[in-house]
């Protein structure tokens, strides 16, 4: 259901890792998993610490994206930061997402820091009984 086409994604997935998080002009991606359950394509992207409305997800043909962004906390001027470790700015993540995925019916549902997409699996991708009709009165011709 979900196509690859990144051949990079681990190197890059490490160079993240040593360089530090993204800024908002290289965003970092997300950690996501995705499965089938049932008749739904099931994608959960981990994103803690946001707000709901700071995560925008956009469908055009078959590529996904999810972006989303976290920015410092308006602290008190007498406040002194000792450590510093959750990342802040934009996450951004892309998905091309096979054909057989109906995206007009994709549900969204953000609990606990873990946004979860339900995408339908099309009418025309799922199986189906073919019957076999038994004497079709075929006729052969010979001359």
């Amino acid at each position: 259901m979900l196509m690859r086409t990144d051949p990079f994604r681990d190197l890059d997935r490490l160079a993240q890792q040593l360089m530090g998080p993204g800024t908002w002009s290289k965003p970092s991606a997300m950690p996501m998993d995705a499965y089938r359950e049932g008749d739904d394509y099931v994608v959960a992207f981990d994103l803690p610490g946001l707000t709901a409305d700071a995560i925008d997800i956009d469908v055009e043909r078959n590529m996904l994206t999810v972006k989303a962004e976290r920015r410092p906390v308006a602290k008190a001027d007498d406040v002194q930061m000792e450590l510093s470790e959750r990342p802040l700015g934009a996450f951004s993540r892309q998905i091309v997402l096979a054909d057989t995925l109906d995206t007009e019916h994709i549900h969204a549902d953000y609990d606990a820091g873990v946004l979860t997409l339900r995408i339908p699996i099309a009418e025309r991708a799922k199986p189906r009984k073919i019957s076999v009709g038994v004497g079709s009165g075929r006729k052969e011709i010979s001359g």
